[in-house]
């Protein structure tokens, strides 16, 4: 039976693939950074953070719900740019009205982690909060400079251990094909650099998909960026994954907008999954998902 939620989204509402089963919460609206070249997800709003009495009534709605959700994800796109003033009396009705969660997740930036401190990342993981999602889409310093993300590559690692140290578990997302042709290697070397400084839980990567052409994308790399082709993904998928030194990091790269669909835990698997994309470049077409089926 459709249990319709006593929720009101803005849409187009954006989780990770992993959330699809969650009860999403929007606490703010839209994301505080908003510049990244790449991205389109959240041009059409202006960032707010939601007023905490709304989200705390859907909270109270949710518990009378007949539907008991396991997982809550707070979106939209940087719910931890939130003070913890702001965010501890949501995790603590959640705890409180919804004993039934076993995880509360959302995404997060590497500057936001940076603007709290160990004590305060500590405190929202005793009162509830379990996963962040990190896009550092690349671990080399130009590419991220050419795609206004915000972050070095030495941000990001502190980042993510601060959080780490904290208790929370990281899932980073990686966006294979975001350097272009150019920049591919260094892309694929420094991005596995990071991996291996860092050690996350969860390592996801994501083909780039480009709206309108990528017209905002291209003028960010100037006039020679070129974008990788179905097998130069694989060729630089192939060669981050090759310098990855990970002690236990589940890998996903099997995303609605990959064509070859990975999974496996690094560096266990690391052989298995350089061999499935080898197979590929030697001529296993087959395996490779229909272009015309991709989407973010």
């Amino acid at each position: 039976m459709f249990h319709p939620l006593p929720i009101s989204h803005r849409e187009p509402l954006y989780r990770p693939p992993s959330e699809a089963r969650s009860l999403i919460l929007q606490a703010t609206i839209g994301c505080s950074w908003n510049r990244c070249s790449f991205c389109e997800m959240y041009t059409d709003r202006r960032f707010r953070p939601r007023p905490t009495d709304e989200v705390l009534a859907e909270i109270a709605a949710m518990a009378r719900h007949p539907v008991r959700y396991r997982r809550v994800f707070l979106a939209d796109g940087d719910a931890l740019v939130l003070s913890n003033r702001r965010l501890l009396p949501l995790l603590a009705a959640i705890r409180e009205q919804l004993p039934w969660v076993t995880r509360v997740a959302c995404y997060a930036s590497p500057s936001n982690l940076l603007h709290k401190s160990p004590d305060e990342l500590a405190e929202l993981r005793a009162a509830g909060l379990r996963l962040v999602y990190l896009g550092i889409e690349s671990g080399d310093d130009e590419v991220l400079v050419h795609t206004a993300k915000g972050a070095t590559h030495a941000e990001t690692v502190s980042a993510l251990q601060r959080a780490g140290t904290a208790g929370l578990k990281r899932s980073v997302m990686i966006i294979n094909g975001l350097a272009g042709r150019d920049l591919s290697d260094r892309h694929a070397d420094a991005s596995a650099a990071l991996l291996n400084a860092t050690q996350p839980e969860y390592v996801s990567v994501l083909a780039l998909m480009l709206h309108d052409d990528g017209r905002r994308h291209r003028a960010a790399f100037g006039p020679t960026w070129q974008a990788l082709d179905d097998l130069e993904l694989l060729l630089e998928l192939r060669r981050m994954l090759a310098a990855c030194e990970l002690e236990r990091s589940l890998f996903r790269s099997n995303h609605a907008s990959n064509r070859l669909a990975l999974a496996g835990t690094l560096n266990r698997d690391r052989a298995r999954l350089i061999g499935e994309i080898d197979a590929v470049l030697n001529g296993a077409r087959a395996r490779l998902r229909p272009a015309a089926g991709l989407r973010l």
